[in-house]
């Protein structure tokens, strides 16, 4: 399974835990907040100020 922009942050943690330490080096130090359960990577991204393709090639490299 990939990786996608819909998937809750919650999500991508439990599905592929190696995926904790690519959130972490991009700046989204909040894998373990409340809102991670609920948000999707996009929601994320967008609060962060992150660019979302490129943190899906990592993600989907990662894994």
């Amino acid at each position: 399974m990939k990786i996608t922009k819909d998937m809750t942050i919650g999500e991508i943690i439990k599905q592929y835990p190696s995926s904790i330490e690519v959130l972490m080096n991009c700046g989204m130090g909040c894998v373990g907040c409340p809102s991670a359960q609920m948000e999707t990577l996009e929601e994320a991204v967008a609060v962060h100020g992150i660019d979302l393709e490129k943190l899906l090639l990592e993600l989907n490299a990662n894994i």
